[in-house]
């Protein structure tokens, strides 16, 4: 801070300074003084990052006082240009091993407890580039409506017999094609939302970044699920189940029957392996993303999980996710070497609620590893590193074998219909609500019919995307 002397007086009037204004001029040298402080100063903090890390700071041009133009002071010369450091990326770090600063974690840790508390808020200029600027695919065969919901809306209609008929075949492209199937080519990174009858934004093709960061990370973290499967020998129920001959490990929240209260996911020997996989950066940033693009594509619905998981964590202090700024509550890991899913659909998963399901491995998605989206009769182009939400509980979904030699992995991000039951009765089983509220319990039971008609109004129609 300047200091400028100044004349003060006592009762008396005797001065006491040791000079007067009048015996110095002060204004030129304290102008000089704070334009050379300014210019030398950047609007920053020294570990700030910058979105262009080759921005220059021009000295500072303009005159701050009347008084700098006095002839017997000397130019100052500008400082020279300075540039901000940008802050290292993640591909960066990772590929370094060096651990970010402490400033660095700290934010990152905000940023992280923000989302996780609060989930995504998605930019207006992300929303305008991704969404407005999508081509929307309609399905005009689908009604969302008619989707084989239970009753109360917590989870799906089990299978019948008709719909498991075949369901254990493998059929190829063509014999899709020949079933009267409409192929839909994708690129796997453009976003293409799919519309029903209504107009109703039933499922999405999200897409992946289109970054070389992201690609790497999609790499590393194939390789990492790869090596770990290869490692473990899993026993034969993980190996053989109703959705496919190739080892499946569910990981994260749970809760169904014979439960009082969602519960972890013991994996027994297999918890280690669980803990690797989601402790990986790679793995992570791919749930993330998943969590981040089911925010674009259904917001409404996307707020009813956010809020439901705020609940859950008031209501059982401490509970977890498998991943922290990811809505969703388990996850499954489909190992290889060729992942190809049986026809079927995941019943105890939310009806209306999305799952997300990531490829990964190195096949040509022209020629298989096509996600068959059977109530549409729809077979998609599915490349790896991209993300395609649906309502896995109701609508029936497979995949088409890759080539031999090929390999293919996926990994799938998901909510049991379950935990969110257990959180609107007020953390209680159902027949704890029955017994200890029975006012509460019959109302709840009077508004079973209308949730499937409310867990619909939580999807999105082409036009308030496009128009938001």
């Amino acid at each position: 801070m300047l200091w400028v002397p100044c004349v003060r007086k006592t009762r008396s009037g005797a001065t006491f300074a040791a000079w007067t204004a009048e015996a110095f001029q002060f204004a030129p040298l304290v102008s000089q003084a704070v334009r050379v402080e300014c210019d030398a100063q950047e609007d920053a903090e020294p570990e700030d990052s910058s979105p262009d890390p080759d921005v220059e700071w021009p000295a500072q041009s303009t005159p701050l006082d009347p008084l700098d133009d006095v002839d017997d002071l000397p130019p100052t010369p500008p400082p020279a240009p300075r540039k901000r450091r940008a802050s290292p990326t993640f591909e960066e770090v990772s590929a370094t091993g060096k651990p970010l600063k402490s400033c660095h974690r700290r934010r990152a840790a905000k940023r992280a407890k923000t989302i996780h508390q609060e989930g995504h808020h998605p930019r207006a200029s992300v929303i305008d580039q991704q969404v407005r600027q999508a081509d929307p695919l309609a399905v005009p065969s689908l009604n969302a409506e008619a989707l084989p919901a239970a009753q109360g809306a917590y989870v799906a209609k089990i299978e019948t017999k008709i719909e498991k008929c075949g369901s254990k075949t493998r059929r190829s492209l063509a014999e899709l094609i020949g079933l009267g199937f409409q192929l839909i080519p994708w690129d796997g990174i453009s976003a293409r939302p799919l519309a029903d009858g209504t107009g109703r934004i039933f499922a999405s093709l999200a897409g992946q970044p289109q970054d070389d960061g992201w690609r790497a990370a999609v790499a590393r973290a194939y390789q990492f699920i790869k090596a770990q499967g290869d490692a473990t020998d899993f026993p034969m129920s993980m190996r053989h189940h109703r959705r496919g001959l190739f080892a499946a490990m569910n990981v994260g929240l749970m809760y169904g029957k014979g439960l009082r209260s969602p519960t972890w996911l013991d994996n027994k020997k297999l918890t280690p392996l669980a803990e690797r996989l989601l402790a990986h950066p790679d793995v992570a940033r791919m749930a993330h993303f998943a969590s981040f693009a089911f925010s674009l594509w259904a917001p409404r619905l996307y707020r009813y999980y956010v809020d439901h998981n705020a609940t859950l964590a008031h209501l059982l202090p401490g509970v977890r996710r498998p991943f922290p700024k990811s809505v969703f509550a388990s996850a499954t890991f489909n190992f290889g070497p060729s992942v190809c899913t049986f026809k079927h659909r995941d019943v105890c998963n939310l009806p209306f609620g999305w799952c997300a399901i990531q490829a990964l491995g190195s096949f040509d998605a022209t020629t298989g590893g096509h996600l068959v989206l059977w109530d549409a009769k729809a077979v998609v182009e599915f490349p790896a590193g991209a993300v395609i939400l649906l309502p896995s509980a109701t609508v029936a979904h497979s995949n088409v074998p890759v080539a031999d030699g090929e390999e293919r992995i996926s990994f799938t991000q998901f909510t049991a219909g379950g935990l969110f039951r257990w959180v609107d009765y007020g953390g209680r089983t159902e027949a704890q609500l029955a017994a200890e509220d029975p006012d509460e319990y019959s109302r709840t039971l009077a508004q079973r019919d209308k949730r499937w008609e409310e867990g619909l109004s939580y999807f999105s129609t082409w036009d308030e995307l496009s128009n938001s």
